[in-house]
């Protein structure tokens, strides 16, 4: 079969309108029930008794068995199947998130997310490593994107969400926060049931393809990932001996300093500069993420479209750190909101190349699963030191600038690493070249 360029752009969208709409919401899901703890802070630290340090204990807790179980999760998902484990992930963690809205004590708040860490691990490299299963490497760099922006979406809607939320404090003698807990965490439940209807574990299941089209990109996937730089490895174990894996690794854990750094402690950080309602924080707080939707769609197409990149992976984390000191210096509040909203826009743009980086360079099977599990867990190390330490310096300061330095020190030595490790992880060029009709949409 010689499958003309039309062939192919039509199966690319095909697959893009079945699949991403799909992930996006899922993913949209998982991040409000991670991230919505950043809102219910506004009333439950009062409640609790929380000091700053407390709460970033309390947010980084969730890392440490996010990290621990997130390797075998995605090795056990590279096994049994993206539509079964994914369905159980979300069921379990939806639960513990519903969990959230009965705490009394701060012991309480560190072991539930404890076990939200444990129950969601694996979620986010299992559905990078399903879409790497799905999309041509010309396509790759978009697919991620599509699949990152519903997690800034999940900012832009779910910060005022839980903002409203909040409002319902007292409603049945529940506090807001309780409310927004609970509301947020149903979805996960009955979505993951979703999933087992819905969800084909690879392009040879997918009935909604033409049997050519089932082998075209089964073909075209297998034959990349035999050409993949990583391809030599054939156990998910030979991930930790890949220096490369490694370098990738220490490069999300710089940018990981932003997404969780700022992102747990931004309406906290606007409430302090601007004094305003909890509702009105909360939407300040989502205006940034909107920008991250734009930047991470076009700095995605760009790169698929002239096949770099180096620039694509530095040069925005590199600026987003530089705005970040920017924002500490001025004394202007309205100058340090808008340097707070280009950092971190530009710091989530650059998420989807790095997963096409990453994804290019490995090959398929349980190694690539390991692999992408290695790397998220690594960064994801960030989210355990991280929230506890700004709270520490926020407590002995009263100020959130010492910490948000040394998450700008992270992001522009990953805007250098960037640099230099997108050369290193370049596909073999004996690989075939991608689809310029393909590559266009």
């Amino acid at each position: 079969m010689n499958p003309t360029p039309a062939f192919k752009a039509e199966t690319i969208g095909i697959i893009t309108r079945r699949l991403l709409p799909f992930l996006m919401l899922l993913y949209l899901i998982a991040y409000i029930d991670r991230a919505n703890i950043s809102v219910a802070a506004l009333q439950m630290n009062a409640d609790l008794g929380l000091s700053a340090r407390m709460y970033g204990w309390g947010a980084g807790l969730f890392y440490v068995t996010y990290i621990i179980f997130e390797v075998p999760s995605n090795v056990i998902l590279a096994r049994v199947g993206a539509r079964r484990w994914i369905a159980r992930i979300m069921v379990t963690w939806g639960f513990v998130a519903c969990g959230m809205a009965f705490i009394h004590t701060a012991g309480q708040l560190y072991g539930v997310r404890l076990l939200l860490g444990a129950a969601e691990a694996g979620f986010t490299p299992g559905i990078i490593y399903y879409l790497s299963r799905w999309f041509p490497s010309s396509n790759r760099a978009r697919a991620m994107a599509s699949f990152y922006i519903a997690a800034a979406l999940a900012s832009v809607i779910g910060l005022p969400l839980s903002g409203a939320l909040l409002k319902l404090d007292g409603l049945c003698g529940f506090a807001g926060w309780r409310w927004l807990y609970l509301v947020e965490g149903v979805p996960a439940v009955l979505m993951g049931f979703v999933v087992l209807k819905y969800l084909p574990n690879r392009p040879s299941d997918a009935r909604w393809l033409s049997g050519e089209q089932r082998d075209w990109l089964s073909k075209t996937i297998a034959d990349e990932s035999t050409h993949a730089p990583g391809g030599h490895a054939r156990g998910w174990h030979q991930a930790f001996s890949d220096g490369k894996v490694w370098l990738l690794s220490l490069f999300w854990l710089s940018q990981a300093f932003g997404t969780i750094g700022v992102t747990l402690f931004l309406p906290q950080i606007l409430k302090t500069l601007s004094g305003a309602t909890n509702f009105i924080v909360s939407l300040l707080a989502a205006l940034p993420f909107l920008l991250a939707c734009v930047l991470m769609y076009l700095n995605s197409r760009h790169s698929d479209a002239r096949r770099e990149r180096r620039f694509h992976l530095g040069v925005p984390l590199l600026i987003s750190g530089m705005l970040l000191i920017v924002s500490i210096c001025t004394g202007n509040v309205t100058v340090t909101y808008l340097m707070l909203l280009m950092a971190v826009g530009l710091n989530w743009a650059v998420t989807p190349v790095f997963w096409a980086v990453t994804t290019e360079y490995l090959a398929g099977g349980a190694a690539a699963a390991g692999a992408i599990a290695l790397i998220n867990a690594v960064a994801n190390i960030a989210g355990v030191g991280l929230p506890p330490v700004m709270g520490y310096i926020k407590d002995q300061t009263g100020t959130y600038n010492y910490g948000l330095l040394l998450v700008a020190s992270a992001l522009m030595f990953g805007g250098l690493l960037g640099l230099v490790l997108a050369r290193k992880c370049a596909p073999s060029p004996q690989a075939a070249p991608p689809d310029r009709v393909a590559a266009a949409l």
